[in-house]
């Protein structure tokens, strides 16, 4: 293990209606290859607390820290990324919203053609993808059984969350790299590669759904390694 390696952390974030395990396969990865990385357990109830989430987890790194986020994870390091700390951010099929954009804002203007992700009407305040489209919808490339365990064991999304917008977009001031998931039936592809070309992130491109970190994690980890190669130098 090198002594870059050691003080650069690498932080995973998940996404909406998925919880931290999700990221063991690509972990396992970067900490064999000699990386120090940590995983956000982030709630997923208002943004608030979930960029509070990260900055926990951030500030308890040595040094450097490389932000990885899935999904809506794109939104919590996108917002997170400011910390002096964060050095690089990486983006998995992830939104990367600017100054006042949410989820929901950016959702509400779909690609023409484009899938609309299978979520329920709001309950309570949280939002569920229905539990017999999940599958397909979010992972249509993972085993059937986990997808179907996924699709049960989903965790509920705060409509704050959802909504919550970003005041500071970190792509701005740090480098960025994107893997556009090219199957993704959750987060249109040409969204992706709007938001990953206005980002001015260095794109990566793989025929993925929209759970490609659990379906492609060599992949998934070779991109994250890329850009903590990069950031070291």
């Amino acid at each position: 293990m090198s002594t870059s390696s050691i003080m650069l952390s690498i932080v995973l974030v998940h996404g909406a209606w998925a919880d931290g395990s999700g990221w063991q396969q690509v972990h396992d990865i970067l900490e064999k290859d000699g990386y120090s990385v940590n995983i956000v357990q982030n709630p997923t109830i208002t943004l608030q607390d979930d960029v509070a989430y990260a900055k926990r987890v951030i500030d308890a790194q040595p040094g450097k820290v490389l932000l990885v986020g899935h999904s809506y994870g794109g939104v919590v390091i996108t917002e997170a990324g400011n910390d002096p700390k964060v050095a690089g951010l990486v983006y998995v099929a992830a939104f990367a919203p600017d100054v006042g954009e949410s989820v929901a804002k950016i959702g509400a203007n779909p690609p023409p053609g484009a899938a609309l992700p299978p979520v329920l009407p709001p309950t309570d305040g949280f939002l569920r993808l229905d539990p017999e489209k999940f599958p397909a919808s979010f992972a249509a490339d993972v085993n059937p059984r986990l997808a179907k365990f996924m699709a049960v064991s989903q965790v509920p999304w705060g409509i704050a969350a959802y909504s919550g917008e970003v005041t500071a977009p970190a792509w701005k001031t740090k480098p960025s790299w994107y893997l556009i998931a090219k199957n993704d039936k959750m987060i249109p592809p040409p969204a992706q590669q709007a938001m990953s070309k206005r980002a001015g992130a260095k794109v990566s491109e793989i025929a993925a759904s929209h759970a490609l970190y659990i379906s492609h994690p060599k992949e998934v980890a070779q991109l994250i390694e890329t850009a903590a190669k990069a950031i070291q130098q």
